[in-house]
């Protein structure tokens, strides 16, 4: 086969092709990417013909990458990624905007250590445009490999394929209870006993949810879930109205009890530590506003 043409790579197919493979079904990424399913298999189609090789094995599941989809999804992944962030550089200039920092963060990142962080930086860097959202820890993995964020913080053991990461929080796990329930009198409380009781927790996908029933998993017992919620605060607020008892990072909790009346112990029989990482893609390929905030917080 003579050399694939490099021009006749249409970058709206390598979007397409990136978004399907990452959902693992066409109609899925048809959909996030706005366009029939006709179409896109259309486009896929038709890059498969441009390459000369078959890029996805379709199933009655989905779809999945052959060896050949494999190595063009990493390399598309670059290629759109950069081109997201050359847009947004460029955007920043017309703009009169000193820098553009683009940060996914994971709920535990957002309602403890995050603001006062950002405050900081803020305060550092006035010209840069801080665009933040509020993601679960596998949604902001998949924003860095999209390119739709540059820095993300996440739980510990979330997959995160070639990402670069290192610890930038450690928190400690507590546990929170209304002011009236028999709990509530203990200074600390065993994690087995706990368990014993109704739980309120953030959504069952969450890194910190995950850490929490894995614990429990570990000793032979699962978490009585009565209420899931996906902020800190509304979960606080379900504890306060007696629906149960939840396990928060101490940053963030210590707040919410006194603001609310809630009782806080320290857990025993189970590991307390919360890590938060910080992922982002290549250190040395950071833009400046990037790397600014990495800098803060990167270990010495």
């Amino acid at each position: 086969m003579p050399p694939i043409n490099l021009n006749r790579f249409d970058l709206a197919t390598l979007r397409l092709f990136v978004r399907v493979v990452d959902a693992g079904s066409l109609t899925a990424g048809a959909q996030a990417f706005g366009i029939s399913l006709a179409a896109a298999s259309k486009r896929i189609a038709e890059l498969e013909a441009h390459v000369g090789l078959t890029l996805l094995l379709r199933g009655q599941r989905g779809v999945t990458p052959t060896a050949a989809g494999q190595t063009l999804q990493r390399h598309a992944v670059e290629l759109v990624a950069g081109l997201e962030q050359l847009a947004m550089a460029l955007g920043d200039f017309h703009q009169g905007v000193g820098g553009h920092l683009r940060l996914w963060a994971n709920p535990s990142a957002f309602n403890g250590f995050l603001p006062p962080l950002l405050g900081a930086y803020a305060e550092a860097y006035p010209g840069v445009k801080i665009d933040l959202e509020d993601a679960l820890s596998e949604d902001a993995v998949r924003a860095l490999v999209s390119g739709a964020a540059e820095l993300a913080v996440i739980g510990e053991g979330i997959a995160t394929g070639t990402l670069e990461t290192f610890v930038c929080h450690i928190d400690e796990l507590v546990l929170l209870c209304p002011a009236a329930h028999p709990l509530a009198a203990q200074p600390t409380v065993a994690f087995e006993q706990a368990l014993r009781h109704d739980f309120v927790t953030l959504p069952r996908a969450t890194s910190l949810t995950r850490q929490i029933s894995a614990a429990a998993e570990a000793i032979g017992h699962s978490v009585q879930v009565r209420a899931q919620s996906r902020s800190f605060d509304a979960m606080c607020r379900m504890v306060a109205a007696g629906m149960g008892v939840c396990i928060l990072p101490r940053t963030a909790a210590e707040p919410l009890a006194s603001a609310l009346g809630l009782s806080l112990a320290q857990l025993t029989g189970v590991r307390t530590e919360r890590r938060l990482l910080m992922a982002l893609r290549q250190r040395h390929s950071l833009s400046p506003a990037a790397r600014a905030l990495v800098d803060m917080v990167a270990p010495r």
